[in-house]
């Protein structure tokens, strides 16, 4: 049987001791705990030694119980006080003279013990029902004195105490090694036998020379552990993928403020002030302001009375003091159209990527802060069946092979459309929203081309590409996910 120069050292360390713990067999043996433990496991899969573990409960005082160790549980604090007073004390006045929290602990182990009980809201001491101390009381005594604990004497009393997490418990592994019969053969027979140079690396030299006798023998079939390369968060992934999709359709990306007026957010868009999605419980406002753009007027004629465009607005009276309060953006949008405003002359084929905030309850599909894609194109020839294809294309990019739109309805696009993608296992799943803008919202802008427009809700394609049913798990720092997700979906 071929062994390796450190399970020798084992072995040979073994057959005088026969029995030995970790600590006493690696200073005889000369090796470090790690190393031999590695060779006694080895020797255990040969039948050579025998390794046998043994579980210690260890419980120790936590901070709150070393505390009342020293002055007494809450019931013992309460029942000496109780015992003191010459008058009627109620919980009131226990409140007044202990900690709320306290009092309300005692409470429940005067009557469990019944030490003690509540008559017409009056406490009142169960003469003398208290023994000078309890068995739980003695467990902290011993603890606080020894340090630890190892034996299960009392185990309600020290359950009880686990409970209340006045006591620690932790468990302490013990191992012992045992040389076998035919380990102590073996042994008897390596101590005549002369020292062998194990060769452990495979040279050049060694080929040539062709020692085989001492090569190392490893197990090739043996599992290897697994390593956790580094590698892009699958949802910055799924990000990066649609940015270069974009790029490499010739759209230019833009950037814009996390803050945006209301103007910008809202009123720009045509929608008119006193739309659901602009109350408070939908968007978060800020105490702040901002100044409006020179051409303001236009955008409030348009609201009032559809402005030059022919249209009929939204009637009523437009409100600049609405208009100029800030708001985290809830939509990219704001970013896309403040950049048409000031870049009017076609063409543009612009994109934004970035994070928008929503006062959403947080569910498996809701979450305040997501991510959304938007995209505009504005050009003299462009039209609907255009908007439509460049849908198609990015969503075939992405992989989504099947894709069908239905009509829609926005505030600010006129037709509007929902594309829809199919899913295995789903059906069909809407994937965001697109149209024409409104005359309504290019026209105050002194933009008198068509102007196509589309956004999605990234973490929506996120979850179907990665296979979530909760959407939090895209911002979780669970780094089990991020090493079993795969590079490549």
């Amino acid at each position: 049987m071929q062994l390796t120069p450190n399970e020798r050292r084992v072995l040979s360390a073994l057959h005088d001791l026969k029995r030995s713990m970790p600590a006493e067999l690696a200073g005889r043996s000369d090796l470090n705990p790690d190393a031999l433990m590695q060779s006694a496991f080895l020797l255990n899969e040969k039948g050579l030694t025998e390794i046998h573990e043994s579980v210690t409960e260890i419980y120790t005082l936590t901070e709150e119980g070393s505390e009342y160790a020293g002055s007494g549980l809450p019931e013992r604090q309460i029942l000496s006080y109780l015992q003191s007073c010459s008058g009627k004390v109620t919980i009131p006045d226990l409140k007044d003279k202990f900690p709320p929290a306290m009092v309300g602990i005692s409470m429940g182990w005067l009557r469990r013990k019944k030490w003690a009980a509540i008559v017409d809201g009056v406490v009142v001491p169960a003469g003398d029902a208290a023994p000078e101390r309890g068995a739980d009381e003695e467990l902290l005594k011993t603890l606080h004195e020894e340090g630890v604990l190892t034996e299960d004497a009392q185990e309600k009393e020290l359950k009880d105490l686990i409970k209340r997490k006045l006591v620690d418990v932790a468990e302490r592994k013990e191992r012992t090694i045992a040389i076998t019969e035919e380990g102590i053969k073996l042994a008897g027979e390596i101590a005549c036998q002369p020292d062998i140079d194990e060769i452990v690396q495979l040279t050049s030299e060694v080929i040539r020379s062709r020692r085989w006798e001492n090569i190392r023998a490893y197990d090739i079939h043996a599992p290897v552990p697994r390593r956790a390369c580094a590698k892009i968060h699958p949802y910055q992934r799924l990000i990066d993928q649609m940015r270069r999709i974009l790029l490499d359709m010739g759209f230019t990306e833009i950037k814009g403020d996390i803050v945006q007026s209301s103007f910008w957010n809202f009123d720009a868009l045509f929608q008119p002030q006193d739309h659901p999605a602009r109350e408070m419980q939908d968007t978060f406002y800020l105490d702040s302001e901002a100044e409006l753009p020179e051409f303001y007027g236009k955008v409030r004629d348009v609201h009032e009375f559809g402005g030059d465009t022919g249209s009929t607005g939204w009637g009523g009276r437009w409100s600049k003091e609405l208009a100029r309060k800030e708001v985290l953006r809830t939509h990219t949008t704001a970013i896309t159209i403040k950049h048409l405003a000031d870049n009017p002359d076609p063409p543009k084929k612009a994109f934004c990527i970035d994070r928008v905030y929503r006062r959403e309850a947080i569910d498996p599909t809701h979450t305040p802060e997501f991510e959304q894609l938007e995209g505009v194109v504005m050009d003299p020839g462009v039209s609907f069946a255009n908007l439509l294809g460049y849908l198609v294309e990015f969503y075939h990019h992405i992989g989504f092979k099947d894709v069908r739109f239905r009509p829609g309805y926005f505030p600010y696009t006129e037709p509007s459309v929902e594309p829809e993608v199919y899913v295995e296992g789903l059906g069909w799943v809407e994937l965001g929203g697109a149209g024409i803008f409104r005359e309504e919202v290019t026209a105050p802008l002194g933009i008198e081309c068509p102007v196509l427009a589309w956004g999605l809700g990234v973490s929506r394609v996120a979850m179907l590409r990665l296979g979530l049913r909760d959407l939090r798990k895209l911002y979780q720092s669970d780094i089990d996910w991020l090493r079993e997700s795969p590079v490549c979906v």
